[in-house]
């Protein structure tokens, strides 16, 4: 896996010093092309990633006042919180898919600072575990690294909890997500994830928050959540950069 080599051969620490010196440069806003300390400028960042309230269950847009939407009444997720930086319309539809597809990691550091200004917002309590949704080996390779790790190996040291690229593990390669209709995507994902047995005892009793990009049915994070609880693990919650809105919303 590209990302793992890379990570072997410069430890992230080696590669965060490297990188220090050209964070005080200055930078084009990638939204409004403005010249700013950072990718995102704080003229775009407070005009588009404003806090509104969400769903405690599945972080979808509510009024105000309102916990919990009625589709988590009818129906509650295997998770306990669910909580979203943004939505997932625009400007951050277009950069993460920049991020994902196009190899942009120029923007990971501001993406993963959206995710982590919501999280010390939130009441959401702290995780023993951050894990990253893993990737599919095939998307991997294809890729060279999984955005949602990306996001995770700069959240987490932030916080601190503790993060691992390898403990939950993708056993097989499914259609993308995108690629079906919202009502096969849960069967699309059935049995794909699995924790690493010769490591169950580190998630016994543990709480852990699984981290993706964009959440959009909730299906992968509802597969990925039951196996972790399955596995051993006490509570689930899901940290996601962007919610993709429902339709009467966007």
């Amino acid at each position: 896996m590209a990302d793992q080599y890379i990570e072997a051969m410069f430890p992230e620490r080696l590669l965060d010093a490297l990188a220090a010196p050209l964070r005080h440069l200055p930078s084009q806003c990638a939204v409004c092309r403005s010249w700013a300390r950072q990718r995102l400028c704080e003229a775009c960042v407070e005009r588009y990633a404003a806090p509104r309230p969400r769903c405690r269950l599945c972080a979808i847009g509510v009024p105000t006042g309102v916990a919990v939407c009625g589709a988590c009444l009818k129906q509650p997720p295997p998770f306990d919180h669910a909580i979203a930086a943004v939505d997932y319309d625009h400007p951050w539809d277009e950069l993460v898919r920049r991020f994902k597809f196009d190899a942009a990691l120029d923007l990971a550091g501001a993406l993963a600072q959206r995710l982590l200004d919501t999280v010390r917002r939130s009441d959401v309590p702290r995780p023993d575990w951050l894990l990253p949704v893993p990737l599919a080996a095939g998307r991997l390779r294809e890729r060279g690294y999984n955005q949602a790790w990306e996001l995770t190996r700069r959240v987490a040291p932030r916080l601190p909890c503790a993060f691992d690229a390898r403990l939950l593990l993708r056993l097989k390669d499914t259609p993308q997500q995108l690629a079906l209709p919202p009502d096969k995507r849960a069967a699309n994902v059935r049995g794909v994830f699995a924790v690493d047995p010769r490591r169950l005892p580190e998630l016994q009793g543990r709480s852990v928050a699984l981290l993706d990009d964009v959440m959009t049915t909730g299906a992968t994070t509802a597969e990925v959540a039951r196996t972790l609880l399955q596995a051993g693990a006490d509570s689930v919650q899901v940290w996601v950069l962007a919610r993709t809105p429902r339709p009467q919303d966007a």
